[in-house]
């Protein structure tokens, strides 16, 4: 059986050093906000917000449409504060090795296509579930409303999501140099 040395040789260094030049290079980018990728986040993030606080300021657990809506409304609002943090930060030139052309572009088809679901639901069942000229009823027509806004501001972001991933427009070097965004 060997033996276990009596003496070990350790080397010792300071992380701090390297966190520190990675945490400051964290610094936000005002162009993202300014482009048309940056900008309908933010206006998907405001109507998505208003789409669930409307919804959730009424007995909407009592009606499984209004639950269908709660959740693609929270969940998809949620995923963009995620992508919006990811392109602000320039995160996404960290992670090089992710496509993210491909990536918004699924999202964003997905997402407006379960706006789509959410909207049709929303809508549907604002005469079926409320009094017309109530709170809850008016409520739930301006969540429907919004709703709308809302997948067409997904519906567009898909678009331009699918000429940046088929490449319409640029080529590869100044894609890449631009930060991906429009």
């Amino acid at each position: 059986m060997a033996e276990f040395p009596s003496k070990v040789s350790t080397r010792t260094s300071s992380p701090a050093q390297g966190v520190g030049a990675s945490v400051s290079a964290l610094r936000p980018d005002l162009g993202f906000v300014r482009s048309a990728l940056g900008v309908l986040a933010l206006l998907q993030l405001a109507l998505g917000l208003l789409v669930w606080a409307l919804i959730a300021d009424t007995p909407y657990h009592l009606y499984p449409a209004y639950g269908w809506v709660m959740f693609v409304a929270v969940f998809l609002w949620l995923v963009t504060i995620v992508f919006f943090i990811i392109y602000l930060f320039q995160l996404h030139m960290k992670l090089y090795m992710v496509p993210w052309p491909l990536v918004l572009l699924i999202f964003f088809v997905a997402a407006t296509v379960l706006y789509i679901t959410a909207f049709i639901a929303c809508a549907a069942a604002v005469d079926l579930t409320s009094l017309r000229g109530s709170r809850p009823y008016n409520q739930r027509s301006a969540a429907s409303f919004f709703a709308c806004l809302v997948m067409i501001a997904y519906g567009v972001s898909a678009f331009f999501s699918f000429q940046a991933w088929r490449g319409v427009g640029s080529n590869a070097a100044t894609s890449q140099m631009a930060g991906g965004y429009s």
